[in-house]
């Protein structure tokens, strides 16, 4: 699904000597290099404050408890996403409230979110599935009329654009994660919190250090949520490619649109992904079809790597039975838990494979 050694090999010099860099520093908590990432990151985005944290999770976590949500809250969100979607919501003491999702785009379902909302309601958390932005505009007009703040999940969408603005910039906080696999990759686990207020910028940046400031002084408990600073240095060295390598992630899905557009296969045994905004970054390629497994078993056996983003959807996880949401309760999120296969597109994966893994499909689902 994504060759990561072959990405950074062109970069690895560089990568190994700024490394070595802040190992000679003896800096390796906060201190220029994540400091300089911040500045670097938030220009890229296009926000006015970033702050490093631990991981995508914790940056979740960052956002929830400095908007203070907790016990006996509602945080309407999306249940087809990964875990730590709605994890968050409740590791704080809050119930995670389950919206259906739109077909053709994974992402919240707008016009569904204001019929869940209770007394109790006191943040809307939307994801920007898969690299595409969510419907903005209209979570905004809701969130505004409602006096909710939004939480952008912008884990999988570092460079996303949507037709109000770049994501992580659109709410009161966004949340990104260097993960490995995102199109900006880190060496390990890494994640930031971007918004354009500086108050609440000022109130996570204290979150991730414990709640301190002064340092020793706790008006607040927080965490450890710190970038480390080797993690902070080395995504330095990999941000001037982000935008190339999102652009050839986009080629590739170009290509894999246009040869199933070709192949002329029935939409009920091939539905390639919708771009409803120019912005997507294609963090995953994801088709569905009612032969999933059995195509993810065929691809599997010509050595074609696939990936399923979501079997279970979340308000079908064992951990949250208690929320009563029976089978069928979410039928657009169910479904498409049934029929979703992400395809390699990372930047490296070139022409050569593509062309094989669309040969693949194309043979199996023509039959």
């Amino acid at each position: 699904m994504l060759d990561v050694a072959a990405q950074n090999g062109p970069l690895m010099q560089r990568l190994i000597d700024k490394a070595a860099e802040v190992i000679r520093s003896g800096r390796y908590i906060l201190g220029p290099e994540v400091e300089a990432f911040e500045r670097e990151v938030a220009e890229y985005i296009g926000v006015e404050h970033a702050i490093g944290v631990s991981s995508g999770t914790d940056a979740l976590l960052v956002a929830l408890m400095a908007l203070g949500v907790g016990a006996g809250d509602e945080v309407i969100t999306t249940p087809f996403s990964f875990f730590a979607t709605a994890g968050c919501i409740a590791r704080v003491g809050a119930t995670p409230v389950f919206v259906d999702i739109r077909p053709d785009t994974f992402n919240l379902d707008v016009e569904q979110i204001e019929a869940s909302m209770t007394e109790r309601t006191k943040a809307i958390l939307p994801v920007h599935l898969f690299g595409q932005a969510c419907d903005m505009r209209a979570l905004r007009k809701i969130a505004a009329k409602h006096q909710l703040p939004l939480i952008e999940d912008a884990a999988q969408a570092i460079g996303t654009k949507s037709p109000v603005g770049p994501v992580g910039g659109l709410g009161a906080y966004g949340c990104f994660s260097f993960f490995p696999s995102k199109n900006l990759g880190g060496f390990g686990d890494g994640g930031l919190v971007t918004t354009n207020d500086a108050d609440l910028a000022d109130k996570a940046r204290v979150i991730r250090a414990h709640g301190s400031k002064p340092k020793y002084h706790h008006s607040v408990v927080g965490g450890n949520f710190r970038i480390d600073a080797l993690q902070a240095a080395l995504l330095r060295v990999k941000l001037p490619a982000l935008e190339g390598w999102t652009s050839i992630r986009r080629q590739n899905a170009g290509r894999y649109d246009a040869a199933f557009t070709a192949a002329r296969l029935d939409p009920g045994v091939l539905s390639t992904p919708v771009r409803r905004f120019e912005g997507h970054i294609y963090n995953q390629y994801v088709i569905r079809t009612s032969q999933r497994d059995a195509l993810q078993a065929h691809l599997h056996e010509r050595k074609i790597a696939t990936a399923i983003y979501y079997p279970v959807p979340l308000h079908r996880q064992e951990c949250f039975a208690h929320l009563g949401y029976g089978a069928g309760s979410l039928p657009v999120s169910e479904h498409a838990s049934q029929e979703v296969l992400a395809l390699p597109v990372f930047a490296g994966l070139g022409e050569t494979r593509q062309a094989h893994i669309i040969d693949a499909v194309i043979q199996f689902l023509d039959r």
